[in-house]
């Protein structure tokens, strides 16, 4: 079997400039519609649901987590794995925040809340003066 050599340089530049792209790919959401609700699926595996928060405020639903490094008596030659507080903001507009629902499952975080009534939007026409 070959191994393929690899550039320790470039990897050490690589790993350095992509420490923020590791941080980006949590939280993956796909947004639906489904019944008369907005549906909301957020991936964010290796957390548990103690240490997720969903918070309505202003129009604005927010989820962050946060994950606590562990210190463990080890010395790593590499370390993906990322630790620290994660955030996302939504604006859903003025809701009633008493239907909103959540659920944790399996990596999986579920958020779901009625559709607004366009009724209840009001259009006014600004006089021009």
């Amino acid at each position: 079997m070959n191994l393929i050599p690899r550039d320790l340089f470039n990897n050490l530049l690589d790993d350095f400039f992509n420490v923020p792209a590791s941080k980006n790919n949590i939280m993956k959401v796909d947004i639906f519609e489904k019944d008369n609700l907005y549906n909301m699926e957020i991936e964010i595996p290796g957390f548990n649901k103690e240490n997720i928060m969903v918070d309505y405020k202003d129009g604005y639903l927010t989820i962050s987590a946060k994950k606590d490094e562990v210190k463990e008596d080890k010395e790593y030659i590499r370390k993906e794995r990322f630790y620290g507080e994660y955030q996302r903001s939504f604006y859903v507009g003025d809701i009633d925040d008493t239907q909103i629902n959540a659920q944790f499952n399996d990596g999986l975080l579920t958020i779901t809340f009625p559709k607004q009534d366009d009724n209840n939007s009001r259009n006014k026409r600004i006089e021009i003066q």
